[in-house]
């Protein structure tokens, strides 16, 4: 069990390792620790809470208003809190944290990085403008409208297939619409 409960204030926390916890103020000073009481965890488990810092909660804002009497009152209300750090301890713990990291550098080292394969003259579809593929989606807005129809086919066939920018579709779809109509 990689996690444990916890009873602190009169509640109840389902803690794990390195956990940041913002909790009713508690009675120690800053930088102190503290063992809270185990309700749930493997067996010789122990809890070790260091409060990190004392702060206040966001203010909650309460208003009395009744009606037809111009009575109106507003109050607020901020919670004191800790912030603590939580880690486990035991000796259950110390011996599954040993056997796990060399469980973990095998993969590690066989790993190969992947290496993606470079554009091929494949991918350019042919008739499409020079140097399409570099082009923004606000360049390809803008020379659009002085392309012809088979290069709008062909940047809008490799829009389709390989970028999928929708800016770029929409912009050489509403070129080849204008197109349709002045012709």
């Amino acid at each position: 069990m990689d996690y444990a409960i916890i009873r602190l204030g009169g509640k109840q926390y389902r803690v794990r390792e390195g956990e940041y916890l913002v909790v009713d103020r508690v009675k120690f000073d800053e930088g102190k620790t503290f063992n809270p009481d185990v309700l749930l965890g493997d067996s010789g488990v122990t809890v070790t809470a260091k409060v990190l810092a004392h702060e206040r909660g966001p203010k909650i804002r309460i208003g009395k208003y009744r009606r037809r009497t111009g009575y109106k009152r507003h109050n607020g209300f901020r919670a004191a809190t800790s912030r603590i750090e939580i880690s486990l301890g035991g000796q259950q713990r110390a011996a599954a944290k040993k056997a796990e990291p060399a469980v973990q550098a095998e993969p590690a080292a066989t790993a190969e990085p992947v290496v993606q394969p470079a554009p091929t003259a494949e991918d350019h579809v042919k008739g499409m403008p020079s140097g399409y593929e570099e082009l923004t989606v606000a360049q390809i807005s803008e020379g659009s409208k002085t392309w012809n129809r088979p290069m709008l086919e062909a940047a809008l066939e490799y829009e389709q297939a390989h970028a999928a920018r929708k800016g770029a579709i929409s912009a050489l779809e509403s070129a080849l619409k204008a197109k349709e109509e002045g012709a």
